[in-house]
């Protein structure tokens, strides 16, 4: 049971009105964009190493690294091992030769082998991850040294990794005319986006208003990510929609944590 100074006892439930947009994208007539204003439009932002709890009890500088990330695909799995090329001792704490150390077999779904990239023994973080009096630098290492080849880390992570905490699913449906497209769908990763384990993480920043303290629009800060998501024209439409949704009075369901965190900021 949740108690008073449990983090998860401060975020709001997941189940709450959302707006979407539908457009088709300009450059591709055969795919349709469906996206949830409601969590573009929030301000969360990533607070990892700072108010973030982890998503294990007592590790919060875990952030969400306690787990290996698995791989999406053959290209997923080749530009982590090409980032990890550029790696030494002295930029990643738990230095691994061979694409063979640091990524492991394991199960999505408790029946389908799966490749991850590794954990560290006795049930530690993804190998990835360096602690934060790490000399050469806390936090991924991957992320780190996209940084330091002045690259964004989409170019270096996992595809799970840079994606969070957004959420793409895409299905191609028949419509009514007979007519085929492939429908995109972007919205929150939230808890239940996990699977059934996703209600058992200690602590899941989407859902929680000390997360959502950013500057701007996520729309504005996962640019890069949404980009490497939909296609810079079907962006460009996405970022004039929210834009305009803005300037019109803004949403009618807005995020309740980012309403949450408005407040608490306002007393």
């Amino acid at each position: 049971m949740d108690t008073p100074d449990d983090p998860r006892s401060r975020e709001v439930d997941i189940d709450f009105p959302r707006e979407w947009i539908e457009f088709t994208d300009p450059a591709d007539a055969d795919q349709v964009i469906r996206a949830d204003l409601t969590w573009l439009l929030s301000r969360w932002t990533c607070v990892f190493g700072k108010a973030c709890h982890g998503i294990i009890a007592g590790r919060s500088g875990d952030g969400c690294c306690s787990h290996g990330a698995f791989f999406t695909d053959s290209a997923d799995k080749k530009r982590v091992r090409a980032a990890a090329k550029k790696l030494t001792p002295k930029t990643w704490q738990h230095f691994r030769r061979g694409f063979d150390r640091y990524t492991e077999m394991d199960t999505v779904d408790g029946k389908t082998p799966a490749l991850r990239t590794a954990t560290r023994d006795n049930g530690g973080p993804c190998v990835f991850l360096n602690d934060a009096d790490f000399e050469g630098g806390g936090g991924c290492a991957l992320h780190a040294q996209a940084l330091r080849d002045g690259v964004h880390p989409l170019e270096y992570k996992p595809d799970v990794c840079w994606q969070l905490p957004i959420r793409r699913d895409q299905e191609w449906v028949k419509r009514a005319d007979g007519t085929k497209v492939l429908l995109t769908v972007l919205t929150e990763f939230d808890r239940r986006a996990w699977g059934s384990g996703g209600h058992d993480l200690h602590w899941w920043c989407t859902s929680s208003p000390e997360a959502h303290v950013g500057s701007k629009p996520l729309f504005q800060e996962y640019e890069p990510e949404l980009i490497a998501l939909i296609g810079k024209p079907a962006y460009d439409k996405l970022a004039e929609v929210c834009a305009a949704r803005e300037e019109r009075g803004g949403l009618v369901a807005t995020h309740p944590a980012t309403t949450e965190a408005d407040q608490g900021s306002n007393l």
